[in-house]
Protein backbone atom coordinates (compact mmCIF):
# COMPACT_ATOMS: atom_id res chain seq x y z
CA UNK A 1 0.00 0.00 0.00
CA UNK A 2 1.30 3.46 -0.96
CA UNK A 3 -0.44 6.44 0.64
CA UNK A 4 0.12 10.19 0.54
CA UNK A 5 -0.18 11.72 4.00
CA UNK A 6 -0.42 15.39 4.90
CA UNK A 7 1.22 16.28 8.21
CA UNK A 8 -0.03 19.45 9.93
CA UNK A 9 2.10 19.80 13.09
CA UNK A 10 0.52 23.12 14.06
CA UNK A 11 1.35 24.82 17.35
CA UNK A 12 2.80 24.13 20.78
CA UNK A 13 3.58 20.44 21.26
CA UNK A 14 2.19 19.63 17.81
CA UNK A 15 5.57 19.23 16.07
CA UNK A 16 6.86 16.89 18.82
CA UNK A 17 3.94 14.49 18.70
CA UNK A 18 3.93 14.59 14.89
CA UNK A 19 7.48 13.24 14.96
CA UNK A 20 6.20 10.39 17.13
CA UNK A 21 3.47 9.68 14.60
CA UNK A 22 6.02 9.47 11.78
CA UNK A 23 8.26 7.11 13.75
CA UNK A 24 5.34 4.75 14.41
CA UNK A 25 4.12 4.94 10.80
CA UNK A 26 7.60 4.18 9.49
CA UNK A 27 7.71 1.15 11.78
CA UNK A 28 4.33 -0.08 10.55
CA UNK A 29 5.40 0.51 6.95
CA UNK A 30 8.54 -1.56 7.48
CA UNK A 31 6.74 -4.37 9.29
CA UNK A 32 3.88 -4.70 6.80
CA UNK A 33 5.38 -3.60 3.49
CA UNK A 34 3.56 -0.28 3.10
CA UNK A 35 4.85 3.06 1.84
CA UNK A 36 3.76 6.33 3.44
CA UNK A 37 4.88 9.57 1.80
CA UNK A 38 4.73 12.65 4.04
CA UNK A 39 4.02 16.23 3.01
CA UNK A 40 4.18 18.86 5.77
CA UNK A 41 2.13 22.07 5.71
CA UNK A 42 1.17 24.92 8.04
CA UNK A 43 -2.06 25.49 9.96
CA UNK A 44 -3.22 27.50 12.97
CA UNK A 45 -0.87 29.89 14.73
CA UNK A 46 2.12 28.60 12.80
CA UNK A 47 0.36 29.54 9.56
CA UNK A 48 -0.64 32.95 10.94
CA UNK A 49 2.98 33.73 11.76
CA UNK A 50 4.25 32.57 8.38
CA UNK A 51 1.40 33.42 6.00
CA UNK A 52 -0.92 35.78 7.92
CA UNK A 53 -3.82 33.31 7.73
CA UNK A 54 -4.71 30.29 9.89
CA UNK A 55 -5.41 28.20 6.79
CA UNK A 56 -3.23 28.91 3.72
CA UNK A 57 -4.50 28.00 0.27
CA UNK A 58 -1.44 25.79 -0.18
CA UNK A 59 -2.49 23.72 2.83
CA UNK A 60 -6.04 23.38 1.53
CA UNK A 61 -4.89 22.21 -1.90
CA UNK A 62 -2.46 19.69 -0.42
CA UNK A 63 -5.14 18.24 1.84
CA UNK A 64 -7.57 17.92 -1.08
CA UNK A 65 -5.05 15.71 -2.88
CA UNK A 66 -4.12 13.52 0.08
CA UNK A 67 -5.23 10.10 1.24
CA UNK A 68 -5.42 11.22 4.90
CA UNK A 69 -4.31 14.05 7.18
CA UNK A 70 -2.62 14.01 10.58
CA UNK A 71 -2.84 17.13 12.76
CA UNK A 72 -0.88 17.88 15.94
CA UNK A 73 -2.60 20.80 17.68
CA UNK A 74 -3.59 24.42 17.08
CA UNK A 75 -3.86 27.45 19.34
CA UNK A 76 -2.12 29.17 22.20
CA UNK A 77 -2.19 32.39 24.21
CA UNK A 78 0.24 33.99 21.76
CA UNK A 79 -2.66 34.58 19.35
CA UNK A 80 -5.45 35.34 21.87
CA UNK A 81 -5.58 39.04 21.01
CA UNK A 82 -6.26 38.46 17.31
CA UNK A 83 -9.76 39.02 15.88
CA UNK A 84 -12.02 35.99 15.62
CA UNK A 85 -11.46 35.29 11.92
CA UNK A 86 -7.70 35.17 12.51
CA UNK A 87 -7.65 32.84 15.50
CA UNK A 88 -5.68 29.56 15.05
CA UNK A 89 -8.81 27.48 15.69
CA UNK A 90 -10.34 28.89 12.51
CA UNK A 91 -7.77 26.89 10.59
CA UNK A 92 -9.07 23.63 12.03
CA UNK A 93 -12.73 24.56 11.55
CA UNK A 94 -11.96 25.71 8.03
CA UNK A 95 -10.18 22.57 6.88
CA UNK A 96 -12.96 20.38 8.26
CA UNK A 97 -15.56 22.45 6.41
CA UNK A 98 -13.58 22.71 3.17
CA UNK A 99 -12.95 18.96 2.99
CA UNK A 100 -16.50 18.06 4.01
CA UNK A 101 -15.34 16.15 7.08
CA UNK A 102 -18.76 15.88 8.62
CA UNK A 103 -18.29 13.13 11.23
CA UNK A 104 -16.08 13.43 14.30
CA UNK A 105 -15.37 10.10 16.00
CA UNK A 106 -14.11 10.13 19.58
CA UNK A 107 -13.55 6.74 21.20
CA UNK A 108 -13.42 6.96 24.98
CA UNK A 109 -12.06 3.80 26.55
CA UNK A 110 -10.17 3.48 29.80
CA UNK A 111 -6.80 1.74 30.11
CA UNK A 112 -6.73 -0.49 33.18
CA UNK A 113 -3.44 0.88 34.62
CA UNK A 114 -4.87 4.42 34.51
CA UNK A 115 -8.39 3.93 35.88
CA UNK A 116 -7.30 5.11 39.32
CA UNK A 117 -6.65 8.57 37.83
CA UNK A 118 -10.27 9.02 36.71
CA UNK A 119 -12.35 11.56 38.65
CA UNK A 120 -14.99 8.83 38.86
CA UNK A 121 -14.89 5.84 41.15
CA UNK A 122 -13.16 2.94 39.44
CA UNK A 123 -16.25 0.72 39.64
CA UNK A 124 -18.22 3.35 37.70
CA UNK A 125 -15.75 3.83 34.85
CA UNK A 126 -14.38 0.27 34.60
CA UNK A 127 -15.36 -1.50 31.35
CA UNK A 128 -16.91 1.64 29.86
CA UNK A 129 -16.29 1.91 26.13
CA UNK A 130 -17.99 4.77 24.30
CA UNK A 131 -17.84 6.07 20.74
CA UNK A 132 -19.14 9.64 20.47
CA UNK A 133 -20.06 10.74 16.94
CA UNK A 134 -20.41 14.50 16.50
CA UNK A 135 -21.65 16.38 13.44
CA UNK A 136 -18.96 18.83 12.35
CA UNK A 137 -20.07 21.10 9.52
CA UNK A 138 -23.38 22.63 10.60
CA UNK A 139 -25.10 24.12 13.61
CA UNK A 140 -24.20 27.21 15.62
CA UNK A 141 -20.54 27.20 14.64
CA UNK A 142 -21.31 27.86 10.98
CA UNK A 143 -24.77 29.44 10.90
CA UNK A 144 -25.28 32.96 9.53
CA UNK A 145 -25.83 35.61 10.76
CA UNK A 146 -23.36 35.42 13.64
CA UNK A 147 -22.59 38.92 14.84
CA UNK A 148 -22.83 41.63 17.45
CA UNK A 149 -25.53 44.27 17.06
CA UNK A 150 -24.86 47.19 19.38
CA UNK A 151 -25.65 45.72 22.82
CA UNK A 152 -27.07 42.48 21.43
CA UNK A 153 -25.62 39.41 19.74
CA UNK A 154 -27.01 36.79 17.41
CA UNK A 155 -25.84 33.29 16.51
CA UNK A 156 -27.77 31.09 14.12
CA UNK A 157 -28.31 27.35 14.46
CA UNK A 158 -28.78 26.10 10.92
CA UNK A 159 -28.99 22.56 9.52
CA UNK A 160 -30.21 20.98 6.31
CA UNK A 161 -31.96 17.62 6.49
CA UNK A 162 -29.22 16.04 4.37
CA UNK A 163 -26.53 17.09 6.89
CA UNK A 164 -28.46 15.35 9.65
CA UNK A 165 -29.16 12.26 7.58
CA UNK A 166 -25.54 11.55 6.70
CA UNK A 167 -24.24 11.78 10.29
CA UNK A 168 -27.12 9.71 11.61
CA UNK A 169 -26.47 7.06 8.95
CA UNK A 170 -22.81 7.02 10.01
CA UNK A 171 -23.87 6.49 13.63
CA UNK A 172 -26.11 3.55 12.77
CA UNK A 173 -23.35 1.98 10.69
CA UNK A 174 -20.89 2.42 13.55
CA UNK A 175 -23.31 0.88 16.02
CA UNK A 176 -23.53 -2.18 13.79
CA UNK A 177 -19.76 -2.59 14.06
CA UNK A 178 -19.94 -2.53 17.87
CA UNK A 179 -22.85 -3.61 20.08
CA UNK A 180 -25.90 -2.54 18.03
CA UNK A 181 -26.87 0.15 20.51
CA UNK A 182 -27.25 3.84 19.59
CA UNK A 183 -28.08 6.79 21.82
CA UNK A 184 -29.22 9.91 19.99
CA UNK A 185 -28.76 13.15 21.95
CA UNK A 186 -30.83 16.28 21.28
CA UNK A 187 -32.89 19.02 22.92
CA UNK A 188 -36.19 18.16 21.25
CA UNK A 189 -38.22 19.62 24.11
CA UNK A 190 -36.99 23.11 23.16
CA UNK A 191 -35.30 23.32 19.74
CA UNK A 192 -36.95 22.89 16.34
CA UNK A 193 -33.65 21.62 14.94
CA UNK A 194 -33.66 18.85 17.55
CA UNK A 195 -37.21 17.90 16.72
CA UNK A 196 -36.21 17.37 13.08
CA UNK A 197 -33.12 15.47 14.27
CA UNK A 198 -35.26 13.10 16.34
CA UNK A 199 -37.67 12.57 13.46
CA UNK A 200 -34.81 11.56 11.17
CA UNK A 201 -33.35 9.17 13.76
CA UNK A 202 -36.73 7.45 14.06
CA UNK A 203 -37.05 7.25 10.27
CA UNK A 204 -33.54 5.83 9.88
CA UNK A 205 -34.08 3.28 12.63
CA UNK A 206 -36.41 1.40 10.27
CA UNK A 207 -33.43 0.85 7.93
CA UNK A 208 -31.38 -0.58 10.81
CA UNK A 209 -33.83 -2.84 12.67
CA UNK A 210 -30.98 -4.68 14.40
CA UNK A 211 -29.84 -1.51 16.19
CA UNK A 212 -31.53 -0.54 19.45
CA UNK A 213 -32.14 3.23 19.59
CA UNK A 214 -32.60 5.44 22.62
CA UNK A 215 -33.19 9.18 22.76
CA UNK A 216 -31.66 11.37 25.47
CA UNK A 217 -31.99 15.09 26.07
CA UNK A 218 -28.53 16.65 26.17
CA UNK A 219 -28.71 17.71 29.83
CA UNK A 220 -29.72 14.20 30.90
CA UNK A 221 -27.00 12.69 28.71
CA UNK A 222 -24.39 14.93 30.34
CA UNK A 223 -25.49 13.77 33.78
CA UNK A 224 -25.52 10.09 32.86
CA UNK A 225 -22.04 10.29 31.33
CA UNK A 226 -20.64 10.84 34.82
CA UNK A 227 -23.04 8.63 36.74
CA UNK A 228 -23.71 5.69 34.39
CA UNK A 229 -21.15 5.81 31.53
CA UNK A 230 -21.39 2.05 30.93
CA UNK A 231 -24.96 2.46 29.66
CA UNK A 232 -23.63 4.13 26.48
CA UNK A 233 -22.07 2.48 23.45
CA UNK A 234 -22.42 4.76 20.41
CA UNK A 235 -23.69 8.30 20.96
CA UNK A 236 -24.58 10.67 18.11
CA UNK A 237 -25.42 14.35 18.31
CA UNK A 238 -25.14 17.72 16.58
CA UNK A 239 -22.13 20.02 16.55
CA UNK A 240 -22.40 22.10 19.74
CA UNK A 241 -23.74 19.30 21.93
CA UNK A 242 -21.10 16.93 20.56
CA UNK A 243 -18.31 19.40 21.28
CA UNK A 244 -19.38 19.68 24.93
CA UNK A 245 -20.21 16.02 25.56
CA UNK A 246 -17.07 14.65 23.92
CA UNK A 247 -14.90 16.94 26.05
CA UNK A 248 -16.82 15.88 29.15
CA UNK A 249 -16.38 12.20 28.29
CA UNK A 250 -12.71 12.67 27.49
CA UNK A 251 -11.77 13.33 31.12
CA UNK A 252 -13.57 10.24 32.45
CA UNK A 253 -10.60 8.00 31.74
CA UNK A 254 -8.19 10.22 33.67
CA UNK A 255 -6.09 11.80 30.94
CA UNK A 256 -6.74 13.84 27.81
CA UNK A 257 -3.31 12.75 26.63
CA UNK A 258 -4.55 9.24 25.85
CA UNK A 259 -7.48 10.07 23.59
CA UNK A 260 -7.50 10.09 19.77
CA UNK A 261 -10.10 11.48 17.40
CA UNK A 262 -11.03 11.26 13.73
CA UNK A 263 -12.91 13.64 11.42
CA UNK A 264 -14.02 11.76 8.33
CA UNK A 265 -16.28 11.81 5.32
CA UNK A 266 -18.07 9.09 3.37
CA UNK A 267 -15.17 8.13 1.07
CA UNK A 268 -12.83 7.42 4.00
CA UNK A 269 -10.66 10.52 3.72
CA UNK A 270 -10.14 11.88 7.21
CA UNK A 271 -8.23 14.16 9.54
CA UNK A 272 -6.80 12.51 12.65
CA UNK A 273 -5.66 14.31 15.79
CA UNK A 274 -5.33 13.81 19.55
CA UNK A 275 -7.98 15.39 21.77
CA UNK A 276 -5.51 17.34 23.93
CA UNK A 277 -4.57 20.90 23.02
CA UNK A 278 -1.31 22.57 22.07
CA UNK A 279 0.02 22.81 25.67
CA UNK A 280 2.46 25.66 24.91
CA UNK A 281 3.76 25.63 28.51
CA UNK A 282 5.54 22.30 27.90
CA UNK A 283 6.34 22.71 24.20
CA UNK A 284 9.93 21.83 23.34
CA UNK A 285 10.66 20.19 26.69
CA UNK A 286 10.39 16.62 25.44
CA UNK A 287 7.79 15.62 28.03
CA UNK A 288 4.48 15.69 26.13
CA UNK A 289 2.49 12.45 26.03
CA UNK A 290 2.58 11.13 22.42
CA UNK A 291 0.05 8.32 22.95
CA UNK A 292 -3.04 10.27 21.89
CA UNK A 293 -1.30 11.08 18.60
CA UNK A 294 -0.10 7.50 18.19
CA UNK A 295 -3.62 6.17 18.81
CA UNK A 296 -4.89 8.68 16.23
CA UNK A 297 -2.51 7.00 13.76
CA UNK A 298 -4.22 3.71 14.57
CA UNK A 299 -7.61 5.30 13.87
CA UNK A 300 -6.31 6.51 10.51
CA UNK A 301 -5.07 3.07 9.52
CA UNK A 302 -8.42 1.56 10.49
CA UNK A 303 -10.91 4.09 9.11
CA UNK A 304 -9.15 5.54 6.06
CA UNK A 305 -7.12 2.53 4.90
CA UNK A 306 -8.97 -0.48 6.40
CA UNK A 307 -5.72 -1.76 7.91
CA UNK A 308 -7.29 -3.38 10.95
CA UNK A 309 -4.36 -5.63 11.84
CA UNK A 310 -1.92 -2.73 11.81
CA UNK A 311 -4.25 -0.52 13.86
CA UNK A 312 -4.81 -3.24 16.44
CA UNK A 313 -1.05 -3.84 16.67
CA UNK A 314 -0.47 -0.19 17.61
CA UNK A 315 -3.26 -0.21 20.19
CA UNK A 316 -1.94 -3.41 21.71
CA UNK A 317 1.56 -1.94 21.91
CA UNK A 318 0.29 1.16 23.73
CA UNK A 319 -1.62 -0.96 26.22
CA UNK A 320 1.40 -3.21 26.86
CA UNK A 321 3.63 -0.20 27.55
CA UNK A 322 1.18 1.08 30.17
CA UNK A 323 0.76 -2.36 31.71
CA UNK A 324 4.53 -2.49 32.17
CA UNK A 325 4.32 0.79 34.08
CA UNK A 326 5.85 3.20 31.59
CA UNK A 327 4.17 6.62 31.56
CA UNK A 328 4.73 10.28 30.73
CA UNK A 329 4.52 13.14 33.22
CA UNK A 330 0.77 13.70 32.74
CA UNK A 331 0.03 10.13 33.82
CA UNK A 332 0.67 8.25 37.04
CA UNK A 333 1.13 4.51 37.44
CA UNK A 334 2.00 3.30 40.93
CA UNK A 335 5.46 1.80 40.90
CA UNK A 336 5.92 2.71 37.25
CA UNK A 337 8.66 4.58 35.44
CA UNK A 338 8.23 8.08 34.05
CA UNK A 339 9.72 8.64 30.59
CA UNK A 340 9.77 11.44 28.02
CA UNK A 341 8.17 11.79 24.60
CA UNK A 342 10.91 10.07 22.61
CA UNK A 343 11.32 7.26 25.12
CA UNK A 344 7.58 6.52 25.22
CA UNK A 345 7.45 6.50 21.42
CA UNK A 346 10.37 4.09 21.30
CA UNK A 347 8.60 1.83 23.82
CA UNK A 348 5.61 1.59 21.48
CA UNK A 349 7.85 0.92 18.48
CA UNK A 350 9.65 -1.88 20.31
CA UNK A 351 6.35 -3.55 21.14
CA UNK A 352 5.17 -3.24 17.55
CA UNK A 353 8.32 -4.98 16.36
CA UNK A 354 8.16 -7.46 19.25
CA UNK A 355 11.56 -6.39 20.52
CA UNK A 356 12.48 -6.26 24.20
CA UNK A 357 11.83 -2.95 25.91
CA UNK A 358 14.71 -3.42 28.32
CA UNK A 359 17.19 -1.53 26.18
CA UNK A 360 14.85 0.85 24.42
CA UNK A 361 15.95 4.12 26.03
CA UNK A 362 18.05 5.09 23.06
CA UNK A 363 17.99 7.66 20.29
CA UNK A 364 15.19 7.05 17.81
CA UNK A 365 15.75 9.99 15.52
CA UNK A 366 19.28 9.16 14.41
Amino acid sequence: MNKQLIMLPGDGVGPEIMESAKVVLNTVASEYGHTFTYHQHAIGGDAIDRYETPLPEETINACKNSDAILLGAVGGSKWDSLPGHMRPEKGLLGIRKTLGLFANLRPVKGFAPLLHTSPLKEEIIKDSDILIIRELTGGLYFGKPSERRDNAVVDTLSYHRSEMERIIDKAFQSARLRNNHLTSVDKANVLESSRLWREIVNEKSKEYPDVTVEHELVDAAAMKLITQPKQFDVMVTENLFGDILSDEASVLTGSLGMLPSASIRSDGVGLYEPVHGSAPDIAGKGVVNPLGMILSVALMLRHSFQLEEEAAKIEKAVNECLEQGYHTADLHIEGGKQVGTKEMTKMVVDHITSNSVSDCICSMYA
